[in-house]
């Protein structure tokens, strides 16, 4: 099972990327000032943080399955506007029609059944609002566990059955497209956001994998020490290591855009 019960290693991990996708998403999601938003999935809060700096909101409603979460998202986001609750992605605590825009960032493919969670968010909408998300490309695109996956996969063949990039096959245009529209959202749309992603050093890149929250991350604290070092200067050895010890990595998202007809 994936871990998330620590927000300050998971942002450590990817949070500090998944913010920069988050300030993209909302500027590319056209929400008129006052709106009422939710998001789903909401984790240590990137995504709420983006809406409130970005989009005048009249408020922000996160939820999260994962109480250590919420929690780290109450103490990081301190905005009266903003308001957070442990919940299940497929059972919102929220009334129907609440919402001008439904969100979620990074989360969706940890959901089961990810059509019955997208149907829930459909229900929280009203008509003419916008449900949307972003998942990571883990096949491609994401190339920090991309690296980190295909070194582990070199010592241990049966990583592959880890891998996001195979766990994950929701996380690519057509399937994403197809779930919005199964839901009955229209105008459905479905885009690339892609951010650079620059390590300081190798231990800038490596140490984050050592904090258990995720899946890359959870494999590796399972590791005997002499295959968590074998991995390690594998890791080193491969990656493109410039002169001066930084790493310049990408990160791609897809995103997911969709509206509840009016009536």
């Amino acid at each position: 099972m994936d871990e998330w019960s620590a927000g300050a290693a998971y942002e450590r991990y990817v949070g500090r990327w998944s913010r920069r996708v988050a300030a993209a998403f909302v500027d590319s999601t056209v929400v008129p000032p006052g709106a009422h938003w939710l998001d789903v999935g909401c984790g240590t809060g990137a995504l709420t943080a983006a809406v409130l700096a970005a989009d005048e909101p009249a408020s922000v409603v996160g939820v999260d399955a994962a109480a250590p979460f919420v929690a780290y998202a109450r103490r990081r986001v301190a905005d009266p506007r903003a308001t957070f609750a442990v919940a299940d992605a497929r059972a919102l605590p929220v009334a129907d029609r609440r919402f001008d825009a439904v969100v979620s960032g990074l989360a969706l493919n940890f959901v089961p059944e990810p059509a019955r969670a997208v149907a829930e968010w459909r229900r929280a909408a009203k008509p003419g609002a916008v449900v949307a998300a972003y998942v990571w490309d883990y096949a491609d695109g994401m190339e920090l566990m991309r690296w980190f996956w295909d070194a582990a996969a070199v010592l241990d063949p049966a990583v592959a059955e880890l891998d996001e990039g195979r766990r994950f096959p929701l996380c690519r245009p057509d399937p994403l497209s197809r779930l919005w529209t199964d839901a009955g959202l229209t105008g459905v749309v479905v885009r690339a956001i892609q951010v650079p992603t620059a390590f300081a050093g190798f231990d800038d890149y490596w140490s984050p994998f050592l904090g258990g929250q995720g899946p890359a991350p959870g494999y590796a604290a399972r590791l005997p020490e002499d295959h968590l070092r074998a991995l390690r200067d594998l890791l080193q050895a491969r990656l493109p290591i410039a002169a001066d010890g930084s790493i310049t990595l990408t990160a791609r998202a897809w995103a997911v855009r969709g509206s509840v007809a009016r009536r």
